[in-house]
């Protein structure tokens, strides 16, 4: 089974209790990923969830915190200066954020086929990496 990179907007979506649809989509996401084992995240996503989490959702930072936990069993990519490096490049090869780059880079150091996002243009392969908004259909 070919592994999948899952952005922020998946996590912080399935904890939105202003986007209902959206949240009842994403836990379904989140459930199936997690019993085939193919999801990947990186400390990026996971700073990225804090944040939004405890600023946008407003949910106490302990809490938060041990949400954390739920997400250990993705495969977690470390971002080292060599993924730091290749996105740059990224960012600027493709002119898309460098936050996005990151995302695409981290996701093709771990050899994920796709990235599920929002954020992106979906069908789009940026770096031999397929973009898919599982949220557009």
């Amino acid at each position: 089974m070919s592994k999948i990179f899952i952005d922020t907007n998946i996590l912080v979506y399935s904890m939105d209790n202003n986007e209902p649809g959206k949240k009842e989509k994403c836990r379904t996401i989140l459930k199936s990923i997690k019993k085939e084992h193919t999801g990947v995240i990186s400390t990026q996503v996971l700073q990225e969830f804090y944040v939004t989490a405890t600023k946008k959702l407003k949910v106490d930072p302990f809490i938060a915190k041990n949400i954390l936990h739920s997400f250990e069993h993705f495969e977690i990519v470390t971002l080292n200066i060599d993924i730091i490096k290749e996105a740059v490049d990224c960012s600027i090869l493709n002119k898309i954020s460098f936050w996005d780059s990151l995302i695409i880079t981290a996701a093709e150091f771990s050899r994920c086929e796709q990235v599920w996002t929002e954020d992106l243009n979906s069908g789009q392969v940026i770096r031999g990496v397929k973009i898919y908004n599982p949220l557009a259909e």
